[in-house]
């Protein structure tokens, strides 16, 4: 037996996919708030990366306070062009010098490390976004707080000590909305053919009995856009796409929409110059988007911690999130008569992360199974995921999970 405190009990209520209404949103890499987790996110592992390079160890920061603030925008067909830039402010706190055992002083330029992992990402990610005159990118990295500090930094801990009274949750497997929602986005951005569309992709999806509508809001490129007809024939294309994709994940019957708020008569339209919003009045911050699993799902359970930015060694609002999609992805990958598990990850502040004030497994079992023939089975799985929480770090440093 672990000597974890892990708790598995059956689910109060129905399992999501039999509710009679769900209800499951994305907001894609190239919506503000996406761009702001986008950002933290590179800042915190190019943070990270340096600190090993530099002193052996990760210090203490956090970058999950980034904020965008809308430029202003001219889009026309053919090509317009953005009139006031966009104003990105990436803040947090870094620890700026550290000291090492032969007293030597290490100075990092952590500001500098952050504004050039910043404007890496943007050139990455928005090919249409000119860094030289579209975006406005700030840093402001504080020092940390002296009591964090010393609760990240103590000296011969095996595993690290919490730094919040914090939790996290996670959920697997994904529904069949869950699923159409998730790829509709990161499919249109990675293979939908067309060079019309930008990276701000916003999909919602509702199911109301076997009835699933998916309602996309796609940013178009005027450049690539010559007039209302062919903005009209691009709008349609996406409908297409994501008609046949969403096909490859259910049987029930999708309606797809696109772009719903436009009105072709009068030529009110989605057209942009840079391919997001974020050109025309549509602020950003961190953590008001995506959880850690890339959804946003109000027929689950939620943690409202922003992930992206905050440090992978002991930040519970990083790890706990991150780690709770994971177990449940195990255990669903390696138990059989699962339909449905959530788990959640209850932290105390200086506590050993391996060592959660609880760790609850909740299940929705298949017919003929119940939670008394497997809880065996699932505790072993939460245990032996626990025991490599810093494996966690690790993936995260490298950029191997996602946390948007």
């Amino acid at each position: 037996m672990s000597d974890r405190n892990i708790r598995v009990e059956p689910v109060v209520g129905r399992g999501v996919e039999d509710q009679e209404v769900e209800i499951v949103e994305r907001k894609g890499i190239g919506h503000p708030d996406s761009i702001c987790d986008g950002i933290a996110e590179r800042v915190s592992q190019a943070l990270a990366r340096a600190y090993l390079d530099r002193v052996g160890k990760v210090l203490h920061f956090n970058t999950d306070e980034t904020q965008l603030v809308a430029g202003t925008a001219a889009p026309a067909f053919g090509g317009g062009e953005v009139v006031e830039p966009i104003y990105i402010l990436v803040v947090g706190r870094a620890t700026k010098e550290y000291e090492l055992d032969d007293d030597t002083v290490v100075k990092i330029p952590a500001e500098s490390i952050a504004l050039e992992a910043a404007r890496e990402y943007l050139r990455e990610h928005f090919p249409e976004l000119d860094l030289d005159t579209d975006v406005i990118v700030d840093v402001k990295l504080g020092e940390g707080s002296g009591d964090l500090q010393t609760v990240f930094g103590e000296e011969g801990a095996q595993v690290p000590m919490a730094n919040d009274t914090s939790f996290g949750v996670g959920h697997a497997p994904l529904t069949e909305t869950e699923q159409i929602v998730l790829n509709t986005e990161k499919r249109l951005i990675e293979d939908y053919p067309h060079g019309h569309l930008g990276q701000d992709i916003k999909v919602m999806g509702k199911r109301e009995g076997d009835h699933i509508d998916v309602t996309v809001a796609a940013a178009m490129v005027d450049e690539y856009v010559a007039d209302i007809h062919d903005y009209a024939a691009a709008v349609e294309s996406v409908r297409e796409y994501v008609t046949d994709l969403a096909a490859e994940y259910t049987d029930r019957e999708v309606t797809v929409h696109v772009n719903t708020a436009d009105d072709i008569d009068e030529g009110a339209i989605y057209l942009t110059t840079t391919g997001t919003s974020a050109e025309q009045g549509d602020d950003g911050s961190v953590g008001r988007g995506n959880r850690a699993n890339g959804l946003i799902t109000p027929n689950r359970s939620m943690s409202m911690e922003a992930t992206s930015g905050k440090n992978p060694v002991n930040h519970i609002g990083k790890i706990y999130n991150l780690l709770s999609t994971a177990i449940a992805q195990a255990v669903v990958g390696e138990v059989d008569g699962i339909r449905e598990i959530r788990i959640r990850l209850l932290s105390q502040i200086g506590q050993p992360i391996d060592q959660p004030h609880v760790a609850d497994a909740t299940l929705v079992t298949e017919d003929g199974v119940s939670v008394t023939d497997i809880e065996t089975e699932v505790e072993a799985i939460i245990d032996r995921e626990l025991a490599d929480v810093t494996g966690i770090t690790e993936r995260v440093i490298h950029g191997e999970l996602p946390t948007f």
